[in-house]
């Protein structure tokens, strides 16, 4: 837990110097003013990130995490667990949406075991901080132990620093994990204070039968865990996941490194949450990819006040719409880096008022 005290306490703010070098860039652009809209805001806060008037966000790295959960055993999921262990080696085979997707970005895809209910067979290509087998049945009890949110926590910070040695300057969080709906929309609640059904969705289309089995599940586990929102790690443990930890642990070393990190959907957001929880000033580090139509996921970025860029009725996580918003923060750090200003481009500026 020092280790995470020390992360936590080294994260800083926004470079405001650099964002005011950045905002002047852009408003001498060869452009009305303001004409890029939010890829100028989105350029500005990336400097500030940074602290670089110029920020550069070519090395890029999508951070796919996954995880089991024991809520399944409630009926809660159109899928059954052993998905989760089909789908990380489809990962490594290169035949997910996120590899097309994160491809066509020009991002690596990392995969993390943060607790798969199985044995993964060894690959280069698997980074494995397996916490636990799954974890246990919210609704019956706590999720982990608070010693295993710390673990997931400092699980996400190791692989994130790995990484960092080899080169990174924006990442990207995604996930996969049978039933991670569930432990996010809980997760959300507990947070937020909102009413469990308005921060649950259907998942990956579960029926009417699923998805009343899945808000009651959802209550049950508040009620008899009682997750405290004021301590972020007795939320995590008690209705979280494993790889839910595992990404709020990439974002506090994100935040710590002063990288910018942009979170994909639902389980993301739930994420996000834990950490800006831990620390708000994490928070001036996210840039929010997509909106899922899962309800949870608004109620989340509606808390951490933060704007989705996207809105494409994405809802199939593994970072997938975190890779399409990277696409949109590097055009908009190429336009301030890349366009000609008035003066370099020899064009009359706009006239001033008589």
């Amino acid at each position: 837990m020092k280790a995470i005290e020390r992360l936590v306490g080294s994260i800083g703010s926004l470079d405001r110097a650099a964002m005011e070098a950045a905002r002047q860039r852009q408003d001498r652009l060869t452009k009305p003013l303001g004409s890029l809209g939010r890829l100028e805001e989105l350029s500005i806060l990336v400097a500030g990130i940074q602290g670089k008037t110029r920020p550069d966000v070519s090395a890029k790295v999508i951070f796919t995490m996954a995880g089991d959960h024991g809520v399944v055993q409630e009926g809660v999921s159109a899928y059954p667990s052993e998905v989760t262990p089909q789908m990380v080696y489809n990962f490594v085979r290169g035949g997910a949406g996120i590899n097309v997707l994160a491809g066509h970005v020009g991002a690596r895809v990392v995969v993390v075991d943060m607790g798969v209910a199985s044995d993964l067979e060894p690959h280069p290509e698997i980074v494995v901080k397996k916490i636990g087998y799954g974890t246990k049945n919210l609704a019956q009890g706590p999720a982990m132990s608070r010693q295993e949110a710390i673990l997931s926590l400092e699980a996400g910070i190791q692989v994130f620093e790995a990484e960092l040695n080899k080169g990174l300057q924006i990442v990207g969080t995604g996930d996969m994990g049978i039933g991670n709906t569930t432990p996010s929309a809980a997760v959300v609640a507990a947070f937020t204070g909102l009413p469990v059904e308005t921060v649950t969705g259907r998942g990956t289309g579960i029926d009417d039968v699923r998805f009343a089995a899945k808000v009651r599940a959802i209550a049950q586990g508040l009620a008899l865990n009682r997750p405290n929102p004021k301590d972020p790690l007795d939320v995590l443990s008690k209705v979280g996941g494993f790889e839910i930890g595992g990404l709020a642990g990439v974002i506090l070393a994100g935040a710590a490194h002063r990288v910018p990190v942009v979170i994909d959907g639902f389980i993301s957001g739930a994420a996000a949450l834990v950490a800006t929880e831990l620390e708000p000033k994490a928070r001036d580090f996210l840039i929010a990819g997509h909106l899922s139509p899962e309800p949870g996921h608004r109620a989340a970025l509606a808390h951490m006040r933060l704007e989705p860029v996207l809105d494409l009725g994405m809802r199939l996580g593994e970072g997938t719409g975190a890779a399409l918003a990277m696409a949109m923060v590097e055009a908009a750090v190429k336009a301030l880096n890349e366009m000609a200003t008035f003066e370099e481009a020899g064009v009359a500026g706009k006239l001033e008022p008589k």
